[in-house]
């Protein structure tokens, strides 16, 4: 009991002189006075809420992957509004200008190593615990918002299922570029959609995506099997 006490004293010590150190922070301005969003950015940005010169495992620092680039701004700017043709447009154009193809065409991968990435959320995270990519390589997460192989019993449904994918579109050279680029930067064909851009940020490299797309694609993917009958 004693070293229990002892350990739950000292957790709510470095509580307090976590909220002390906020309450020294903003109490050069009214924080009572600003909104939501203002209050948001002053503890990220001024209060240090952040350790804002750390590295991230993308080449930067925690303020740059803080600070909105040009298309994060414009679809924020947004809000609640159902996009228009002049903000879908301009999105547009910047991510298509931000795609790299690779050296030699686009190729497939290895889809067992794509499905390894599908399935992984690890990766770029920043704090007292960052993720160390020297051991571990990050996913892209694909399995939180699609539907994969048709026979996976958990999925999120935020974007469309993309079960049997290469079975149904085939492997053209327009339908590899289509897959690409929408994998490098989505908002090159749904501007401001909520996709994450993994080649634009470099959450995954090109390789990585030649891997991603294998499993969408190849035949032998799990992606593009039949679905087995289930016996509860």
């Amino acid at each position: 009991m004693t070293k229990h006490k002892h350990i739950l004293t000292h957790g709510l010590a470095a509580i307090a002189l976590t909220l002390g150190t906020y309450s020294a922070a903003v109490s050069a301005e009214d924080y009572t006075k600003m909104t939501p969003k203002a209050l948001a950015e002053h503890l990220i940005f001024k209060a240090g809420g952040f350790k804002l010169d750390e590295a991230t495992q993308e080449g930067t620092t925690v303020t740059e992957r803080q600070t909105q680039d040009g298309i994060q701004k414009a679809c924020s700017a947004l809000g609640s509004k159902t996009i228009d043709g002049d903000t879908a447009a301009k999105v547009n154009a910047m991510a298509r200008k931000s795609i790299v193809k690779p050296d030699g065409g686009i190729k497939l991968g290895d889809w067992k190593k794509g499905q390894a990435l599908a399935r992984s959320g690890f990766g770029f995270r920043v704090g007292h615990r960052d993720d160390d990519h020297s051991k571990r390589e990050p996913g892209g997460n694909c399995y939180a918002c699609h539907q994969l192989d048709p026979n996976e019993i958990a999925f999120g449904t935020l974007g469309p299922s993309l079960a049997a994918y290469g079975k149904t579109r085939g492997t053209s050279e327009a339908m590899l570029n289509y897959a690409y680029e929408v994998i490098y930067n989505p908002h090159s064909y749904f501007p401001c959609t909520y996709m994450p851009r993994f080649g634009h940020n470099k959450v995954l490299t090109q390789e990585q995506i030649s891997h991603v797309m294998a499993y969408l694609f190849d035949p032998e993917s799990p992606v593009n099997q039949e679905l087995k009958p289930q016996s509860w």
